[in-house]
Parts: structure tokens; sequence; C-alpha cells
């Protein structure tokens, strides 16, 4: 594939959720393999470079500058991952120069110390350093001078790409983490051996052979100075490190104009939405800006997390009123509340339910918004009853469990679950009946919500409750940041914030006609199954665009792989 065909397709690619990072990798790769900047015959060749590093090596070792190196593997034809361009030769880092040099100076000398957070894993970012008196840093740390390489081999410091040539260092000397491997390179261009050690042919070979147990595993120094290392002729080795910067300085551009569309989408459509559900907005400028929302919104929706605040403003518009239109033949919400009032009383009198805590009446200059005129604000605990009726689960092994984990916060969806028996739980449950609302009570979990049309068991970080209104209608409010916000203000731990319930009783609930509510709910879930196939079509689409730029790395890498990109477009 050549670089015309890849910018005749870079539009279709550049919007893949990685794009970037995939095409910093992909240059890497490219520049290890010989396959960014054309050979030039006048170089003198890798082999010849070879013959005089180990000449120079030698004069180190008979000048006792250096100790004499250890023998290395030779390499075996099998070991070689691809082909090499002429002029090119294979190696390894252990013989391109000193490996774990070490450094005599003054104990007063000022020298750089480098912890391994100073050790950047993005190509192109320099290490930081901290001077400190080398007396202080010789011992018990790793030694490293001005120009040396280092590879962090220790997970998930390697995976991520930490590795660094050393520079600025105070007094030309440094110490750091022990976690690195070093080499003093001779005669090679220390940045090619940096990219070399970022590209993923090497990192993703060596992950497998780290040794060691889980969260310290390590990379094994046999493999950071024995394995496969492509040499180019050092001319070329200068030309690939110039081309990776240019082109690392390209991506950068990308990469920040990228996001600046990105932020300033974001920025449009939450001025779009916010002008549907500000405080201050006049009833009759609504259906402008409506439109005006509706018309921008395919536009600047472009990301499948975009999807989660319309969703939000649905719900936003559904719970104040905005949604559908109001009947004004409907009953009343204040007429509902009476109804609720004496049934309650009703069930208190035949003792089928327990007396609660009086109901707080609600003051106008709480309601955190207005509301339409046949709409009321009422408590939490007027229109629904909190359950609790703890269990010991032992007896309850095949019933269902249900955590807040099992719920998918904002959205009211039940995720997979299993039984009491295989949850494994053993302290005390709530056990609640078909058709109960599940309500998680702690943060961050507090916009968990769900229904359970079965009985079951829950968590005791949740409430079971029952809803007296449209327990559909409930249920949307309760994934609204307005409820939330209301929660979150109510918290009453400090270590592990729970809202009690005492708390949940009192939270405002805008509560509109009984009818009224059924129209709700209906338009709210056909706006969702709505976001739902959005959803899905960007996903698609950035699955798409995904497997384009795989097919296009993959082309490039290996000839005649064309018909793969073909099928992928």
């Amino acid at each position: 594939m050549n670089a015309e065909r890849l910018l005749a397709l870079y539009e279709k690619v550049a919007e893949a959720p990685d794009a970037v990072p995939r095409l910093r990798r992909f240059v890497l790769d490219l520049a290890v393999r010989g396959k960014l900047v054309p050979q030039e015959a006048d170089d003198e060749p890798a082999s010849v470079l070879l013959k005089r590093i180990a000449a120079e090596k030698a004069r180190l070792v008979n000048a006792k500058t250096i100790r004499k190196p250890r023998a290395v593997s030779p390499l075996e034809p099998d070991d070689l991952p691809f082909p090499l361009p002429r002029g090119w030769a294979w190696t390894q880092i252990a013989e391109l120069g000193v490996i774990s040099p070490r450094n005599e100076a003054d104990d007063t000398l000022e020298a750089s110390f480098v912890p391994m957070p100073l050790i950047a894993a993005e190509y192109g970012v320099a290490n930081g350093h901290e001077p400190r008196p080398w007396g202080e840093i010789k011992k018990g740390y790793t030694h490293f001078a001005e120009g040396d390489v280092g590879l962090a081999k220790i997970t998930p410091c390697f995976e991520n790409g930490k590795s660094t040539v050393f520079r600025n260092l105070t007094g030309g000397i440094g110490a750091g983490t022990t976690e690195l491997h070093v080499v003093r390179p001779l005669f090679v261009d220390a940045d090619y051996i940096l990219l070399f050690l970022k590209s993923p042919q090497f990192i993703e070979t060596g992950i497998p052979r780290m040794t060691g147990t889980a969260g310290q595993k390590r990379v094994p120094t046999e493999y950071f100075t024995s394995s496969p290392f492509p040499l180019p002729p050092l001319a070329e080795q200068r030309r690939i490190v110039a081309k990776v910067e240019e082109l690392m300085a390209l991506l950068d551009r990308l990469e920040a104009a990228r996001g600046q569309r990105e932020a300033t989408r974001d920025r449009l459509t939450a001025a779009s939405l916010a002008r549907l559900t500000a405080p201050d907005t006049d009833a009759a400028d609504f259906p402008t800006n409506a439109r005006f929302a509706l018309a921008t919104l395919p536009a600047l929706t472009t990301r499948p997390d975009q999807i989660k605040p319309l969703r939000q403003t649905i719900l936003n518009l559904a719970v104040r009123g905005k949604l559908v239109e109001q009947d004004p033949t409907d009953e009343p919400a204040s007429e509902l509340l009476k109804r609720i009032a004496e049934e309650r009383d009703r069930l208190l009198r035949a003792k089928e339910i327990k007396k609660q805590k009086p109901i707080l009446p609600v003051d106008e200059s709480e309601a955190p918004y207005d509301v339409p005129r046949s709409w009321r604000w009422a408590r939490f605990n007027e229109i629904a009853a909190i359950q609790s009726n703890l269990v010991d689960p032992k007896g309850y092994p095949d019933m269902p469990h249900i955590a807040p984990d099992n719920i998918e916060g904002w959205t009211a969806r039940l995720l997979p679950y299993v039984s009491v028996r295989d949850a494994g739980v053993f302290s005390g449950k709530h056990l609640f009946a078909a058709g109960s609302i599940l309500y998680s009570k702690i943060r961050p979990n507090l916009a968990k919500v769900t229904v359970a049309d079965f009985d079951g068991l829950c968590s005791a970080d949740m409430y079971p409750v029952r809803a007296h209104i449209f327990r559909d209608f409930l249920i949307k409010f309760m994934i609204t940041e307005a409820f939330v916000d209301q929660s979150v203000s109510e918290d009453n731990r400090v270590a592990m914030p729970k809202i009690n319930q005492a708390a949940l009783s009192n939270i405002l609930i805008p509560l509109p006609p009984l009818a009224e509510q059924h129209r709700i709910v209906a338009k709210v879930d056909a706006l969702m199954a709505l976001c739902d196939r959005l959803e899905a079509a960007l996903t698609t689409t950035d699955t798409t665009r995904a497997r384009l730029l795989e097919a296009l790395l993959h082309e490039a890498l290996e000839p005649g792989a064309e018909a793969v990109t073909e099928a992928a477009e």
C-alpha cells in the first residue's frame, strides 16, 4: 500500500475511536521494518557498522573502561520476525553498546534522579529529573548517563511503552528506579533504539516472555539484550528518526484538531439541549428551541457516548411536563394524591401496613422547577412505600439475587444476575416481591434503579419500593439528574455515602395526572428506542471504521492483503 492510498482513505478511518494511537504505533512499526524512508545505496551497510561497534567495545575492554560483556546466544533464522531491506542487519541490543553501565563520580557532584513517574510512555516526551547529590543516589538505584537508553521492565509500565533516552541530566549522569534495563549505545542513534523499544512488535512479543507473579511481572534481561534487533545503516537511522518525529508531530496536530472538533460538538450539543430544560425558558420559546435542537443534533451527534445527554434531556423534558401535551379533561394530580391517602388510611385501619412517619407538607419554594398547573409536587413516601424485610439469605439459596452491579446506571436496565447460592452472599438481604422497584442507596450508584418482575433477594445496599402511582413513571424520574441531585444532597455518611430511609422519603417528586403519566411513559419509551437505534448505528460505524483502519494497516505491513481492505471498505 502506498501513502496516497492511505491518505485517500484517511477520512474514513480518522474518526475511529483509537485512530491516532493506532497510527502512532503504525509509524513505529513501519520505521523498524525499513518501510518509512527509502534506502540509499551510498549508505555504509549495517554489517560494517557492527564491525566498528565490536572494535570499539574491544578497545574499551582492553582499556579497562568497561567490563568484558557476557556472551549472548546467536540469532537463529526462525527467530527473525520479518525480512529486512538491503543494507540492514539483524543483531541484538547487547551488540550495540554497554548493558547496565555504571557511573563513577565524586559524591558531591549534582546529578539527576529519575523515578518511574518521570519516564513517559509517549514517544517524543522527554524524561523528567530531580537534581540530587551523587552520593545520595549512587547506591541502590540503576545508573545511566546522558544519551543512554532505558526501558521500564515491570508491568504495566513495559506494556504501556515506558522507555526513554536520558537527556538534560544534571552533571551528565543520573540514577533512578531499579525497574529499568539500560544500554549505552556505541555508534548507534539512541533515538532509533528508543523507537524500536516502543514499537508494537517488540512490546507484544515481550509481554508473554515476562516472568514473576501477577502485578510484579518483569521483562527478563535476556529478552532486552538478546531479542532480534533490526539495524539500519547509521545514516538511515537518522533519516528514520527525523521522519518519525515529523509524522508524530503531524499526528499530534490531527489529534488536537479532532479533540477541538469534538469539544466544539459537545459544547454545541450541551447548549442546544440546555435551552430546552433551562429554568428560565419561556413556554412560548420552547417550540423554537425544540426545532433548533432537532435540526442540529443529527449533525452534532457522531459518537455513541453522546447519546447519554440526549436520553437525559428526554427524561428532563418528560418530568417537567414538556414532552406531551396536558389534557384538561385529565383528573388532576391533587385528586390522585387524595385517593392514595385514602387507600393508605384504609390499609392502616385494616392493619395491612404499619404506621409510617408523618409526610412533610411541600412548600412551593422547595420545588426545583415549575410544573404544569394540573401537576403537584409530592414527597417520595407520599407516592411510594419503602419496604424493609431483612432475611437470612441462607434460607433462600435458589432465589434470584440482585445487587447494584446487576443494574445499568441511568437506564433502569436489569443486567444478568445469579442465584443467592451462586452469588455467595451470607449477610442480611431484603426479600422483595415481584413488581418491586429496586433502588441502590449507595453512591456512586444513586442512578441505579430497576424493576424486578419476580420474587427475590436484593443487597442490603438497596431499597425495595412499591409505587402508589404508575410505577414506570416513578422509575423514569428516579434516573433523572433532578432526582439524583436531591439524593446526593441527602447523603448522610462520609466514608461510604448512603441515602437513608428518612432522607429518601422526603425527596420531591413531580406528579402529573395519572393519565398523563401513562402518556409520558409511552412517549419516553418510543424516544428511548430511537436513541437505542441511533446508539447502535454509531457503534456500528465506529466498528466499521476500526475494521477499515485495521485492514489498511495490515495491508501496509503484509503485501498482497488488498483483498482484506476491499472487504472492510
